[in-house]
């Protein structure tokens, strides 16, 4: 093994443990990360973690990064079943049960914005893995006839939607693709309350309540409007 291979094998190492410990630190302080918190919690100066990322931003890029691409995995080794809305409700559960084992990354992707904190386009790749993935089984459906288009949309919004549908499933109608993002924004939301608080002392048959939203967005999908 070379010197270079040496160093960056311990440059990686060592950015994947000042990730750990800042992940650490979204428990408790959310997404408001201080890099003098997490070289502390190192043992290290804070000039040394500048090494491995320029600023708070950089950080917490990184780490976006890592969560949506962890959630994306998960969903994409995810689909399984033989109809659409098996398929579906196969993503939409994992997709929940990610949330649930990582509740601070998630609220970091899809909480509140972090002020101050702008995501550069290095983030848009790994955040539209689960969408991609949404609008595969939607578009295979279509395809195969479990999904019924409807009415076509015109105007700035067809127009919008069509665009949407050439890049997440080409060949797809694009009022298809608009009840998919309904459902998509459903599917975050319903994650979200369970998550934030917002079903505690009414709903504690949680996956259930989870099981029977997702199966109304599937038919939101499958049955034109």
């Amino acid at each position: 093994m070379t010197a270079a291979s040496i160093r960056a094998r311990v440059r990686a190492e060592m950015t994947d443990e000042i990730k750990a410990v800042a992940r650490r630190h979204l428990a408790t302080d959310g997404a408001n990360l201080s890099l003098r918190a997490v070289a502390r919690d190192l043992g290290m100066a804070s000039s040394a973690v500048y090494r491995y990322f320029a600023s708070r931003d950089e950080l917490l890029t990184a780490m976006i990064i890592d969560a949506y691409d962890a959630l994306g995995s998960t969903a994409e080794a995810a689909v399984g079943g033989t109809g659409f809305t098996d398929r579906f409700l196969s993503v939409c559960h994992s997709v929940r049960d990610w949330a649930l084992a990582h509740p601070h990354e998630w609220a970091l992707i899809y909480g509140s914005p972090v002020p101050g904190y702008q995501a550069p386009r290095d983030t848009v790749g790994p955040a539209v893995r689960v969408i991609l993935v949404i609008g595969r089984i939607v578009g295979e459906a279509s395809a195969a006839g479990e999904a019924a288009a409807g009415e076509p949309i015109g105007g700035k919004l067809g127009d919008d939607l069509a665009f949407v549908a050439e890049q997440t499933a080409p060949g797809t109608p694009p009022q298809l693709i608009a009840r998919a993002m309904g459902a998509w924004i459903h599917l975050c939301g319903a994650v979200s309350a369970e998550l934030f608080g917002q079903l505690n002392n009414t709903i504690e048959a949680r996956r259930e309540f989870f099981e029977l939203q997702m199966r109304g967005a599937a038919a939101m999908i499958s049955r034109p409007l």
